[in-house]
C-alpha cells in the first residue's frame, strides 16, 4: 500500500497536489479550532461567570464543568445538581449557553477550565476556559493631589485612547470590584453635588473637579474605565486634604469690662502688606475689626499697632464685652495664603462677685455668680429701734409678774394662823428686806418658802408652857434658803 501511495504521489500533477495540502491544512485547522478559548477575570473574593456556547442538537443532553483533563475526579459540577460547593450551573437552552458561577475566588482557583458537553463515546467540549484570579485592590502605580479645606481639586483620569467611547468613572476607595457600583459621578451622570466630570478624547483623559474640600474628603480614588469583555480598567489617585495651616493658632480668655491684647505674628516677607483683624468661625467670611491703615487710631473699641521689627503686630481692646467672644483671623495677606495668618480662639468671662455683710446704715450687695456686676444698693436699717424696745418691755413685764409672785407667797405665810410675836416680826423684816431689795435693785428675787409644821396639840400641860415655847420657835423657823440678790446686807434691814 505504501509504495502504491508513493507511485500517486510521484504521478500527481503540481495543482492537484497542492488542492490535496489545503484540504489537509483546513481539516486540521477546524480540528484545532473546534474548542475556541475563553478568557475570564476575577477579583479574589468575589465571584465570577463563566459562559460557554454550545452547538445546536445539544439542548437536552447533561454538562459539566470540569478542570484539567476532565476525568471522573476533575469534573467540578453537573446541570443535575444545580449548586456544588462553591460552584452554581444554568443551562440556557434556548441560547444554547452553559453558565457556571465560582464563588469566593481565590488565587488557586486560577487555571484552566473545559465546558462539556456528556454524549455516547466521546464527550463534546465546546469551549476552553481560562480563568485569571486579580487581587481586589489597585493599584500598585498611583497619583498624589494635594489641596487644602474650602479649596478645590482636580483629579486627572488618563485611559487608552481606544476607549474614548467607553463609559468613564470614579469611585471611592481601592476596591475595582464594586467601583462602578458605588461611583460618585461618571460620564453618563457627569454632575453629582461638589464632584464634576469632563471629558477630553483628544488628550486621552478625563478630569473630576471636587470643590468646598474637606479633610474628609482625603484619601484613595479609582478612575475607572468600563470594558465589554474582561475587567475595567483603573487608575488610582491618592487625595490629601490639609488643614489650612497657620503661622499660629492658639486660645486667649479674658474678663467682662478688661483690656485683652491680641499677638499676631506674621511672616518677615509681608511687613509691608496690609495687616487686619477679622472675627468669624470661617476666614473667608469674617468681618473685619480693624486694619493697618488705621494703625494706632481706634475703630470702636479696637487699636493695631504693627511691629515690623518684630514681624507682628497686636490688637488692643480697650473694654471687652461679652459678645467679644468667638474665632478672629490675624492676617497680612488679602489672598489668604496658606501660612499667613494667624487663628485665635477668645473666650470671654464675667468677674467674680463677693457678699458683702448689712450694716445699720446701707449694705452693699454683689452677687457671686459670673453676671455683670450689680451698682451697691443702699438699705435703710429699721430693725434697730426694734432691737432695743423689745426687751425691755419683756423685762420689765417679767420682774412684775415675779414682785407680785413672791408677795403674794410671803403674805401666805403671814397668815398662816400663828399668833407668835416673835414669828411675826421676823416675818415682817424678811417682806420688808425683801421688798426694799427688790425695788432697789430691780433684779429676780424668790422670797423663802416658809415649812410651817402643825401647831402643837393645847391639851399639853401649863407646866410645859417653856418647852412649848421652843417647840413653837422650832417649828416656824425651819425655813429654805432661797435665791436671793448676791448684794442682799443682813445690816440694811433697818
Amino acid at each position: 500500500m505504501f509504495e502504491e501511495f508513493l507511485f500517486l504521489w510521484k504521478n500527481m500533477k503540481p495543482r492537484d497536489l497542492q488542492n490535496l495540502l489545503l484540504i489537509l491544512c483546513i481539516a486540521l485547522s477546524c480540528v484545532s479550532g473546534a474548542a475556541p478559548v475563553i478568557h475570564v477575570s476575577g477579583y479574589e473574593g468575589r465571584d465570577v461567570n463563566v459562559s460557554c456556547p454550545y452547538g445546536e442538537g445539544y439542548e437536552s443532553y447533561e454538562k459539566y464543568l470540569c478542570r484539567n483533563d476532565c476525568s471522573n475526579s476533575d469534573v467540578l459540577i453537573m446541570t443535575t445538581q444545580a449548586n456544588k460547593n462553591k460552584y452554581s450551573i444554568s443551562d440556557d437552552k434556548n441560547k444554547r449557553v452553559l453558565t457556571t458561577t465560582i464563588s469566593d475566588l481565590s488565587s488557586v482557583d486560577a487555571g484552566k477550565y473545559w465546558c462539556g458537553v456528556t454524549r455516547s463515546g466521546k464527550d463534546y467540549y465546546p469551549a476552553e476556559v481560562r480563568l485569571d484570579v486579580v487581587p481586589d485592590s489597585c493599584c500598585d502605580q498611583f497619583t498624589e493631589v494635594h489641596s487644602h479645606e474650602e479649596g478645590s481639586v482636580s483629579i486627572p483620569c488618563p485611559y487608552d485612547s481606544k476607549y474614548q467611547k467607553n463609559l468613564k468613572y470614579i469611585c471611592r476607595g481601592r476596591q475595582p470590584s464594586i467601583c462602578l457600583q458605588q461611583a460618585v459621578v461618571t460620564s453618563n451622570r457627569k454632575l453629582n453635588g461638589k464632584f464634576t466630570l469632563t471629558g477630553d478624547e483628544e488628550s486621552g483623559k478625563f478630569t473630576v473637579n471636587i470643590t468646598s474640600l474637606t479633610q474628609k474628603d482625603s484619601g484613595w480614588f479609582l478612575c475607572g474605565v468600563e470594558r465589554n469583555n474582561g475587567l475595567d480598567v483603573f487608575s488610582a489617585v491618592k487625595l490629601e486634604v490639609k488643614e489650612w495651616c497657620c503661622v499660629k493658632s492658639k486660645s486667649l480668655s479674658g474678663t467682662v469690662g478688661d483690656p485683652l491684647t491680641m499677638q499676631c505674628p506674621y511672616p518677615s516677607q509681608h511687613r509691608t502688606n496690609r495687616k487686619f483683624l477679622c472675627k468669624g468661625d470661617r476666614r473667608n467670611n469674617c468681618e473685619i475689626q480693624v486694619t493697618s491703615q488705621n494703625s494706632g487710631r481706634t475703630r470702636n473699641r479696637f487699636t493695631l499697632q504693627d511691629d515690623a521689627s518684630s514681624s507682628s503686630f497686636s490688637v488692643k481692646i480697650t473694654e471687652l464685652k461679652a459678645g467679644d467672644a468667638g474665632t478672629y483671623w490675624c492676617g497680612s495677606d488679602s489672598q489668604w495664603s496658606i501660612g499667613d495668618y494667624t487663628k485665635i480662639h477668645l473666650s470671654v468671662v464675667f468677674p467674680t462677685r463677693t457678699i458683702i455683710p448689712i450694716t445699720s446704715q446701707t449694705a452693699t450687695v454683689k452677687s457671686q455668680s459670673t453676671q455683670i456686676t450689680d451698682k451697691p444698693i443702699k438699705v435703710t436699717s429699721l430693725l434697730h429701734p426694734v432691737v432695743f424696745i423689745v426687751p425691755t418691755v419683756l423685762l420689765l413685764i417679767l420682774i412684775l409678774a415675779l414682785v407680785l409672785l413672791c408677795k403674794y407667797k410671803c403674805y401666805k405665810v403671814k397668815g398662816a394662823g400663828v399668833n407668835v410675836n416673835q414669828n411675826v416680826i421676823k416675818q415682817a423684816d424678811v417682806e420688808e428686806v425683801i421688798g426694799e431689795d427688790i425695788y432697789a435693785n430691780e433684779e429676780v428675787m424668790v422670797c423663802s418658802k416658809v415649812s410651817t409644821s402643825k401647831q402643837q396639840s393645847n391639851y399639853r400641860h401649863y407646866d410645859d408652857t417653856e418647852d412649848q415655847q421652843d417647840s413653837v420657835y422650832q417649828n416656824y423657823t425651819t425655813t429654805e434658803d432661797i435665791y436671793c440678790n448676791e448684794f442682799l446686807s443682813k445690816g440694811n434691814k433697818r
